[in-house]
């Protein structure tokens, strides 16, 4: 039954909330879903460029250096052959020479010259110390040289006690073969290294196969690099790669990994993630800004908005109850008309009969009084009386029907309701030749209805039965029982025996102001407003014709179990378990 709009405080809350919740899941679903693909997509996109840039950094460094070992190592391999020509003895003049030559040339890259026999002693040098003499035949670097024609060797302090490393070249002369080795300036070198540079923590230096130092480490990047890491195997098709790894405290690094082809030595560039992603963080975190704020947004639009548009439902349920009110009271002022002539005739008889009576006494008081006299009076008044209170009551039922409908719901028979409109439309009944005939259910239950309402129900289809047989009458019969194939009901039919109504029709005539009545004499609201009364009670109206035959309409009304007392739904249980042995 559809509530009166003070009880339907609960349905608003309802509404309320599903508002509220389809606005939450249709904004913050698509929301999320699109931030997180985007944060995914950009995420992988910035880490792959990042590791890109990097990886490219490392690896034009890589082939600098590269060309600066080769380019170094040529000078030395070119002086070696220039001293194959020469004469051993003048080995020294030979190394003076061409160290101020290369001084000249490039500078302090070059720290001395030297030439080793083949016995490890250093019989020639040319440098800032007195290595003159030197053993070096236990140097690891002297047993490789005498392996290969040209030997670049690994950082080590050596008898000069400082990092330097050496390039050392095999040269013979005069049938004997000598070592011609050559400083470079570690900290020229260094500098080459130590210039590459990213961010705040981003730096470069170079290791061997072994993971040892080859290069300063700039300050806080001391960390042990292991063999594993710079491991031949771990390098892709183009010598370089890239990766990410935590130290034991947890911090994680991006490492850039990049192999010499002249030297088996490693470019590692290392960097704290968090700074190589900062720009990331920044843009993650404004986004992460953006959408809380969106969220806070979408959050105070699915509390407001919900309440807004419930209260605009609500003023519109209001006016529409309005509206119905009036098109109900304008059906019952319709109804009211059309019994006018009925009305007009029943009272009409009881006054007949008065002015009848009152004329008699008169009568009687221009003739001499006796016994007779008396007792005339006496029935005349009676009379008077009789048909007075005959009127009181047809007038007493025309107002009960036409005061203004109320639309609260109580607990009735509808046996009452149906014998009191029959009652009133019996005149009008009679004057169209039409009988009413009821098959009351006896010991129906209860139903919580509108009893105005329902009146106007009943009087309006036993009046377009009367309509509809016209002059000619019929019989119209009223059946009511407890529904009984859905015992939650009770079922009311109105049959009669017209015309019946046309199939064409047929699908229309619920709609308002659709009437096949000739113009001024129906509105064509009746049926309308009745499929609405019932619609509004919970129930449902069902229609049959046949044309020739005459039409049934069938009234559906629920039976509230809840608000029964315990006695009505003994009641009902009873009235249920007769239908079910009947069945």
């Amino acid at each position: 039954m559809e509530e009166p709009l003070a009880d339907r405080k609960g349905f608003y809350q309802i509404l309320t909330r599903k508002i509220r919740v389809l606005i939450l899941v249709v904004s913050f679903v698509p929301m999320m879903l699109t931030a997180g693909i985007l944060c995914y997509r950009f995420h992988q996109a910035y880490s792959e460029k990042v590791s890109a840039h990097i990886s490219e950094l490392v690896l034009k460094h890589t082939q600098n250096i590269d060309a600066f070992l080769l380019e170094k190592l040529g000078n030395i391999r070119y002086l070696a052959r220039q001293f194959s020509e020469s004469n051993p003895e003048s080995a020294q003049t030979f190394l003076v020479l061409h160290l101020a030559r290369l001084k000249e040339e490039y500078g302090d890259v070059f720290t001395d010259l030297g030439l080793v026999n083949t016995q490890g002693i250093q019989f020639a040098y040319e440098g800032p110390f007195r290595f003159e003499n030197a053993d070096y035949s236990r140097a690891k670097w002297f047993v490789r040289s005498m392996e290969s024609p040209y030997y670049i060797s690994d950082v080590f302090a050596g008898l000069r006690g400082h990092p330097h490393f050496i390039l050392a070249v095999k040269v013979t002369c005069k049938k004997q073969d000598y070592i011609l080795r050559a400083t470079i300036n570690f900290t020229a070198f260094n500098s080459l290294v130590e210039n590459i540079q990213i961010g705040k923590t981003g730096a470069a230096y170079i290791v061997n196969t072994k993971g040892e130092f080859q290069t300063h480490a700039r300050s806080g990047t001391s960390a042990h690099i292991a063999p594993a890491m710079v491991a031949k195997d771990v390098f892709s098709d183009n010598n370089t790669v890239v990766m990410k790894k935590a130290d034991i405290q947890g911090n994680a690094y991006i490492y850039a990994l990049s192999i010499f082809k002249n030297i088996d030595w490693r470019m590692v560039f290392r960097q704290d993630l968090d700074d190589a992603m900062r720009d990331l963080w920044r843009a993650e975190m404004l986004s992460l800004g953006i959408f809380v704020i969106g969220c806070i947004a979408i959050l105070s639009v699915s509390f407001t908005l919900p309440r807004s548009i419930v209260k605009l439902i609500a003023a519109a349920d209001k006016k529409n109850e309005a509206m119905n009110k009036q098109v109900v009271e304008s059906g019952k002022l319709a109804t009211i008309g059309e019994l006018a002539a009925g009305i007009a005739h029943e009272i009409n008889n009881p006054v007949a009969i008065m002015v009848e009576e009152a004329g008699w006494m008169g009568d009687l008081l221009e003739e001499p009084f006796d016994d007779t006299t008396f007792d005339e009076f006496n029935r005349a008044i009676e009379q008077i009386k009789t048909q007075g209170r005959r009127c009181k009551d047809i007038t007493h039922k025309l107002l009960s029907f036409a005061r203004k409908s109320d639309a609260t719901v109580a607990d009735i028979r509808i046996n009452e309701v149906i014998q009191q409109i029959v009652s009133l439309t019996a005149q009008m009944a009679r004057y169209n030749n039409v009988s009413i005939q009821t098959r009351l259910g006896p010991e129906l239950p209860y139903i919580r209805v509108s009893p105005a309402e329902l009146q106007q129900v009943v009087l309006n289809l036993v009046n377009n039965a009367i309509d509809a047989m016209g002059k000619e009458g019929g019989i119209i019969n009223i059946d009511t029982c407890v529904n009984p194939e859905d015992s939650q009901y009770v079922l009311v039919e109105f049959s009669d025996n017209g015309p019946g109504i046309p199939s064409q029709n047929l699908a229309r005539i619920f709609d308002p102001f659709f009437t096949t009545k000739a113009v001024g004499k129906g509105t064509g609201l009746g049926l309308s407003i009745c499929y609405g009364i019932i619609r509004k009670m919970g129930g449902k109206i069902e229609v049959k014709s046949i044309v020739g035959q005459g039409t049934s309409f069938f009234i559906f009304l629920p039976i509230d179990t809840k608000n029964l007392s315990f006695g009505k739904k003994t009641q009902l249980e009873q009235l249920k378990n007769q239908g079910e042995n009947n069945e």
